[in-house]
């Protein structure tokens, strides 16, 4: 009874903040602070640099731990933005081991304008420590989850640190459910438009001067997939990009092209195929036939490692609900399905028995 109750007391605490973190934590028009007021359900209020926390017990713990980390990001000069606050409440709501000062603290390169490029979250955390470690990873989830992204930047930071000779990045030339056409031009501008997420991140974070100089050089290779049939890549980080629209043979074809010192990053979304109909996808094979190879990673991202807008985290959490209901009742319309066929069976063969009673 003791602990229900202290559970339950009402408390407020005070901490002390530099003025110059407290304007970062709290946002503009203090966004921030009644985020966090809303969801622990605390009242925050500032009194000339001192934050006083109210509310239960419980959820005053939380708020003021979630401030602390806040103020340390800060203190390294991160600028605190809605997600990485909308991130910290999930992980003080779940109660994870990791921190989001643990997330941040790996920084993997800078983008020409001066930008860090960090994991955000404990799967992006999880990602980038699997690239580190093993020849081959498998980076699946949902859209704005940093899959390309930081696999540019991990390969990119590898090529500067001369650990890499080149780059090459590739992704199967498939319609988003649109016909192109025929698209004018040389072959180069006929594939850019399926490659075009690729540039945006490199020129992003190498800058179009370096990029170009080394694509002359043909250090960094942009192409699609079919370009890599019959070759052998060394000491290459090679990228697959969009890799649940390749069939299963278009895989296989590209992991056995992988040779001595090079590194393989591969990303997909399950959920976003524009394969024919019918048509397997060669990323739902591979997780099945490599699972258990040493030095193969897969690691799965969800919505809650959306590094977007917020909304997009919403949309993408609200398509896995609905296409989880769907998966629900298709599997229920086929045990039904399979009940009364079962059914028919049985009645078929006491009928065919009872035929044969009656004849003899």
């Amino acid at each position: 009874m003791e602990d229900i109750k202290e559970e339950t007391q009402r408390v407020s605490v005070s901490m002390q903040m530099e003025a110059e973190h407290m304007q970062n934590i709290f946002g503009n028009n203090d966004l921030y602070i009644k985020k966090i007021e809303d969801d622990l359900d605390v009242i925050i209020t500032d009194r000339n640099g001192e934050i006083r926390i109210s509310g239960m017990i419980d959820n005053v713990n939380k708020a003021r731990r979630l401030l602390m980390e806040l103020a340390a990001l800060s203190k390294r000069g991160s600028e605190i933005q809605e997600q990485s606050v909308s991130y910290a409440l999930e992980l003080s709501k779940d109660d994870e081991d990791e921190s989001i000062l643990e997330i941040d603290g790996n920084c993997i390169c800078h983008t020409i304008s001066g930008k860090p490029i960090k994991p955000k979250t404990i799967g992006q955390k999880k990602y980038i420590d699997a690239i580190k470690n093993k020849m081959i990873v498998f980076g699946l989830g949902p859209a704005g989850t940093g899959k390309t992204y930081l696999a540019m930047a991990m390969a990119i930071t590898a090529f500067k640190n001369h650990e890499v000779e080149r780059i090459i990045l590739t992704r199967p030339a498939i319609e988003a459910g649109e016909k192109l056409g025929f698209l004018p031009g040389d072959l180069q501008s006929k594939v850019d438009p399926y490659l075009r997420p690729l540039y945006d991140a490199l020129y992003q974070i190498m800058g179009a001067d370096s990029f170009q100089k080394n694509m002359e050089k043909g250090l960094i290779e942009v192409a699609p997939l079919a370009y890599m049939r019959g070759r052998t890549l060394d000491n290459a980080y090679i990228i697959l990009d969009e890799a649940q629209n390749t069939t299963p043979a278009q895989m296989k074809m590209f992991l056995t092209r992988i040779g001595f010192g090079s590194k393989v990053i591969i990303t997909g979304d399950s959920s976003q195929k524009d394969l024919a109909v019918g048509v397997q996808s060669g990323l739902d094979v591979a997780q099945k036939v490599l699972g258990k190879i040493d030095d193969i990673a897969f690691i799965t991202m969800t919505s809650k490692d959306v590094v977007r807008h917020p909304l997009v985290q919403k949309i993408v959490k609200a398509y896995d609900d609905y296409e989880s209901k769907i998966n629900v009742s298709a599997k229920r319309h086929e045990q039904m399905l399979k009940i009364k066929s079962n059914r028919k069976n049985h009645d078929k063969r006491y009928d065919n028995d009872k035929k044969g009673r009656n004849q003899i």
